[in-house]
């Protein structure tokens, strides 16, 4: 099974198991998966998995600000890999074929993913001659 993972915002560290459902990700408080993003929409993109290929695909549900997929906005059901970042509103998630058994197991990679992301300050120093 799969799982996604909050990366950014007032949840980060959150996990959603997967399973073979369809899933659908957004702000409304009926959803499994409710994201608290005033630029998520009520129903904003859906995760589906096919039996037949053993593959998730990722869906914009006609969101306001679209669906973005490693950067980049998908506009049709577009299939997702391991470790793909799904940017919607001003939420990252981290969608990933693992399961996980426990919370502490999704916030230990959690925090490993999120070391991947960041990125490294190099910061110049001007010395001044005495």
């Amino acid at each position: 099974m799969a799982s996604i993972i909050i990366m950014t915002g007032q949840q980060a560290g959150t996990y959603y198991p997967l399973g073979h459902r369809t899933t659908v990700v957004g702000r409304a408080e009926s959803l499994l998966v409710q994201i608290l993003d005033e630029q998520v929409s009520r129903k904003h993109l859906q995760i589906r998995y096919d039996d037949k290929i053993r593959k998730y695909y990722a869906l914009d549900m006609s969101s306001t600000n679209g669906v973005f997929i490693n950067g980049r906005k998908v506009t049709e059901e577009t299939a997702l890999a391991d470790n793909d970042g799904i940017g919607i509103g001003n939420t990252s998630l981290l969608f990933t074929e693992r399961d996980f058994e426990d919370a502490e197991s999704a916030l230990h990679y959690f925090k490993k993913a999120g070391e991947r992301v960041k990125s490294t300050i190099v910061q110049s120093i001007d010395r001044v001659p005495i």
